[in-house]
């Protein structure tokens, strides 16, 4: 115990309790301190108090909060610059649009759509208030420099269809994968003004057969579709080379092709039809084939007959056979004769 006191004296532990919060009081008598070679002061043990005391309390500080300035849409002026207060694509900011927007659901009966402030709704959609009119007039006058002037013979789509009878038709999808690029956006599509290629009657006809029914006859419009490469380029210049090929094997022709017969052809041919030596009988009836006088069939009632056997017998059809060969024969309709 003596060893104890020698260590531990009464400064030190109350200094340790002192330390921890305690109170205490002590009626110890003196001790000596050996070490030092004189005798120790009177030191108290602290009391230990357990009830809380109000005026022990710390008084709390008070948190200091700046004056909030207004929403800068009302310190705004009606004839302000809005290009430079909005000059890009960004998320809806209520403080910074003077308008009154409301969006979202409302809770109850004939309320109102919340307000622009605190709305997550207005900040998911996308929005384009800085592609204004005048923002717009703006960007246009600065990329007029780097335009060149409209080229001339190019004023309506029909002048620039004529003039560029091709079109290439592509797609770009923008979505959230892992890789950017979409499969679809492979797919190419050309079209092209199928009188654009100045193809005769046998190459016209062995062209269609060959591309079947990519063909459109009302719009005379050829249609490929390539998607087999992985890569746009690819595929447009697959199509190049296809609408190429088409080209060039339609306007070979064959040996065999000479000797073809009537039976042989896959259309009616009015020229080689024995139609044609009829109605130039018909209509030279009395003349001998060399004559001065000969006259040849009108191409009015070929391209009539032609089309009632190509295309199938209908009302138009009919009608043109009807009208071409009462005007061969030298008659009238019986409607213009009902007239007189």
């Amino acid at each position: 115990m003596a060893l104890l006191v020698r260590y531990i004296t009464l400064p030190q532990w109350s200094r340790t309790a002192q330390t921890l919060g305690y109170r205490m009081q002590s009626t110890a008598p003196r001790l000596v301190n050996e070490d030092r070679g004189g005798f120790g002061q009177d030191e108290e043990f602290r009391v230990l108090n357990l009830r809380q005391v109000k005026n022990q309390r710390a008084a709390r500080r008070k948190a200091i909060r700046p004056d909030v300035p207004p929403p800068r849409s009302q310190q705004m002026a009606t004839d302000q610059d809005w290009g430079a207060v909005w000059p890009g694509p960004r998320s809806f900011h209520p403080a910074s649009v003077p308008l009154p927007l409301r969006q979202g659901y409302a809770t109850k009966k004939n309320q109102m759509a919340p307000g622009k402030f605190a709305n997550a709704e207005l900040i998911k959609i996308p929005n384009f208030l800085h592609l204004t009119p005048p923002v717009i007039k703006r960007q246009c006058e600065a990329l007029k420099q780097f335009c060149t002037p409209w080229p001339k013979g190019l004023e309506s789509e029909e002048k620039m269809r004529r003039h560029f009878p091709l079109t290439c038709i592509t797609a770009d999808y923008c979505h959230a994968l892992p890789t950017i690029r979409n499969p679809l956006s492979r797919i190419v599509t050309v079209q092209l003004q199928l009188g654009a290629l100045q193809l005769d009657r046998h190459a016209k006809d062995k062209l269609l057969r060959l591309v079947g029914e990519r063909y459109d006859a009302e719009s005379d419009v050829l249609t490929i579709v390539t998607d087999r490469c992985p890569l746009k380029k690819q595929n447009y210049d697959y199509a190049i080379y296809l609408i190429t090929a088409l080209y060039h094997e339609s306007n070979v022709v064959e040996p065999w092709e000479a000797t073809k017969s009537e039976a042989d052809m896959e259309y009616y041919d009015f020229e080689r039809n024995c139609s044609k030596k009829n109605a130039e009988a018909t209509l030279n009836w009395g003349r001998k084939e060399g004559d001065a006088d000969w006259a040849p069939c009108p191409s009015e009632f070929a391209d009539a007959v032609a089309r009632l056997f190509n295309d199938g017998e209908n009302a138009y059809n009919l009608d043109k056979y009807k009208e071409q060969s009462l005007a061969l024969l030298g008659l009238q309709a019986p409607a213009a004769v009902a007239a007189q």
